[in-house]
């Protein structure tokens, strides 16, 4: 099995690959080849159990999907975007990236030929849901996104659900929480702040943070969205039906709880590093976004998380990325 991953320099799909690389499999099926695409050149693996291929292109160009199915992969991981801040700051960016490069894709696997029909990941958001919410958002909630970035997500879902009704790939869109605590330098997602407030403390570093407290919010670990990933891949997709565009499971908490969990983990002086300064801006966006869910339908399709509370995420995060220690 040949596997194709888009957005491969991001950091979700870093930890992807470690675990490809580890299993040698998805499933039952051993992994032949890998190939790697971002617009910058992702790090080739060191030593991997099978061939693995980079690529440094722009997914958005017209053409340029052609060539990353010339392996014919059975298998795609579609990360490739721009992230909320930037799609909403950027109009013509982000509908270039996020919408123009999803449709070259699934246009290029159509127009294919012999029979080729892969298994296509995509990685959607909650950002395709947009104010008033239910206390919980269920698997029937109407899609309103108030932002660029959700609206092109969700247009992307639209789009590869219909290509699978026509039997020209087999799609999955899975809807991933806010993935904390994310590793690395700070990114230009508006929701960026969520891991700011507890990967910087914890480095002995100030924070900002620019929202209210009792801001809400869906989250999940890096882990967790691995985890989910395979699944995608690996499951049924039988069982599943027409609707092919599912909500992940996560963790609610506020901002405030968020702050508390780092306390009981960390102590007060971690805490401490984390100085209010309010954004209109962000706050403006955060205000549009999904809160809480009920992912009962994920639940039953066997997707499942890493972690039951917020105490959890910032010891998976002190575990897996900094050795099991942290500047107190």
């Amino acid at each position: 099995m040949h596997v194709l991953i888009l957005g491969a320099a991001g950091m979700v799909v870093r930890k992807l690959t470690d675990r490809l690389l580890k299993d040698g499999r998805l499933g039952n099926r051993e992994i032949s080849g890998l190939t790697l695409q971002d617009v910058v050149a992702p790090e080739k693996p060191a030593k991997a159990p099978m061939p693995v291929k980079v690529v440094a292109s722009d997914f958005a160009d017209a053409g340029a999907a052609g060539g990353l199915l010339a392996d014919r992969p059975e298998v795609i991981f579609h990360l490739a975007a721009i992230v909320s801040g930037e799609a909403e700051a950027e109009f013509d960016k982000g509908y270039r990236i996020n919408l123009d490069g999803t449709r070259y894709l699934i246009e290029a696997i159509r127009h294919a030929g012999g029979g080729y029909k892969p298994r296509l990941v995509f990685t959607s958001s909650i950002a395709v849901f947009g104010a008033p919410f239910p206390e919980k958002i269920g698997d029937e909630f109407f899609h309103t996104p108030l932002t660029s970035y959700g609206t092109q997500k969700l247009i992307c879902e639209l789009l590869i659900n219909d290509y699978t009704r026509k039997g020209m790939l087999e799609g999955i869109s899975i809807r991933l929480p806010t993935i904390c605590v994310r590793p690395g330098k700070p990114n230009k997602a508006a929701s960026g702040f969520f891991s700011n407030i507890i990967r910087e403390p914890l480095a002995g570093q100030e924070a900002v943070l620019p929202v209210s407290e009792d801001v809400r919010h869906w989250h999940a670990t890096p882990k967790s969205a691995v985890g989910f990933l395979v699944h995608a891949a690996t499951m049924d997709l039988g069982t599943v039906g027409a609707r092919r565009n599912l909500s992940m499971p996560g963790l609610s908490a506020t901002v405030g709880e968020q702050i508390a969990a780092l306390k009981r983990v960390a102590g007060k002086n971690v805490v401490s590093r984390i100085k209010r300064v309010p954004d209109p801006a962000i706050i403006s966006i955060v205000n549009g976004w999904p809160r809480n869910f009920a992912t009962d339908r994920a639940a039953k399709l066997g997707f499942t998380t890493a972690e039951k509370t917020f105490d959890d995420i910032i010891r998976i995060h002190i575990e897996d990325e900094l050795g099991g220690k942290f500047a107190a």
